[in-house]
């Protein structure tokens, strides 16, 4: 039987810490570093935010989005970011949050999760507003390959809390109703199940029982979005050791170009959460 991505992921974060480092680079990112928005920009950046958490984190997070926009050529940089950090043994929560139909949707799993993949990651961010079941096809393969899936419950952004807060038919709120689709799928398994929760620092806890999701969450919302320490710790009391990673960007990105202040800054992130969340 595959190994649980869950398993994994708590294993590295008991050993190495909560924090997952998020590599998001964006134009004005780079542009702060002294270097111009362009793929050659793009590649120094990442490669020295890797170069400078790869000893200190278990988990990197980049932004999908921000070499996408470079084409091919941005893409050229993704794979090579990835394939950089799994030889530094980190695990990789590609951030792209796809949903669409099911047969769109398992075209995305291939693009993802499949071992032949260039992209593939350890685990995906996934949306889930064109219905639960149209997920199927990611949580299967995800299931399949020891590999992982996100899904987008409570957001950071306060656009997103109209919806994630609507009521349903049968009366819990929407981010509820994910909350317990997750947690219903991942029954299967023994300890952490493969499907977690995008549950962001900066919402109020709801309703739902998060010690019961028997999944990781990815928490979002953690540093300059006004997210701290100590909000993780409030919000995720009850939950197990080492089911908790909480995403920072650019409280951490910011300290570059220098290796060392990101380094400095990277480590000073995962210790205060380390013992916010003891």
């Amino acid at each position: 039987m595959v190994e649980s991505f869950g398993v994994r992921l708590q294993a590295q974060l008991r050993e190495r810490g909560p924090l997952c480092v998020g590599i998001d680079p964006s134009r004005a990112l780079i542009e702060s570093w002294g270097r111009e928005d362009t793929v050659e920009g793009l590649e120094f950046f990442c490669l020295a935010v890797l170069e400078a958490v790869n000893d200190t984190v278990a988990v990197i997070k980049p932004q999908v989005a921000f070499f996408e926009r470079f084409g091919s050529r941005g893409f050229r940089v993704l794979e090579r970011v990835m394939s950089d950090a799994r030889d530094a043994h980190m695990l990789i929560v590609a951030d792209v949050k796809r949903g669409d139909v099911d047969t769109t949707n398992a075209g995305y799993a291939q693009a993802w999760l499949d071992e032949g993949s260039p992209l593939r990651a350890d685990a995906m961010t996934v949306s889930p507003y064109l219905g639960f079941g149209s997920l199927e096809p990611m949580l299967n393969a995800a299931r399949a390959s020891g590999r992982g899936v996100f899904v987008l419950a409570a957001t950071s952004n306060a656009e997103g809390r109209v919806i994630q807060r609507a009521r349903t038919d049968e009366g819990s709120s929407v981010e509820s109703f994910v909350l317990e689709e997750v947690r219903q799928r991942n029954q299967l398994d023994e300890g952490l199940g493969p499907f977690g929760a995008v549950l962001a620092a900066t919402r109020d806890r709801p309703l739902f029982a998060l010690e019961t999701l028997q999944g990781p969450y990815l928490v979002p919302g953690v540093g300059s979005q006004g997210g701290t320490p100590e909000d993780v710790a409030k919000v995720f009391d009850r939950c197990p050791a080492g089911s908790v990673l909480a995403s920072v960007s650019r409280a951490i990105l910011q300290a570059g170009p220098e290796r060392s202040g990101l380094r400095d800054a990277t480590r000073r992130w995962r210790d205060d959460l380390a013992s916010a969340l003891a």
